[in-house]
């Protein structure tokens, strides 16, 4: 499989905690929807691809049954939003606001 984050795929992925890996797709998914809304749909489209890539990361990363549960059913949401039928009925806010916990709570560690 070719990464596009061949650093993270590496092995340095799993040594980040779940908050930051979080934090890490939020990015992708902020581009992807900036990118969205921009009209860009090859940018866009690539930027998902990104944050799916890292949450397949992450699904092998995986520590504990529930983080399972919950990077599985983000990644399934993901993909009806940006590729599917949207059938979750998930928005843009939606999104933007699910991520931002994850960075807030990742950099309030620093």
């Amino acid at each position: 499989m070719t990464y596009q984050h061949k650093e993270l795929a590496a092995g340095r992925w799993g040594r980040l905690s779940f908050l930051e890996q979080m934090a890490h797709i939020g990015s992708e998914v902020e581009r992807a929807l900036n990118w969205r809304a921009k009209d860009n749909a090859v940018y866009s489209q690539q930027a998902a691809e990104r944050a799916l890539e890292l949450l397949d990361l992450s699904l092998d990363a995986v520590r504990g049954p529930s983080r399972l549960k919950e990077i599985a059913r983000t990644r399934e949401a993901l993909v009806d939003y940006f590729i599917g039928t949207n059938q979750y009925k998930s928005t843009e806010a939606s999104w933007r606001k699910y991520f931002a916990s994850f960075t807030y709570a990742a950099r309030r560690d620093y």
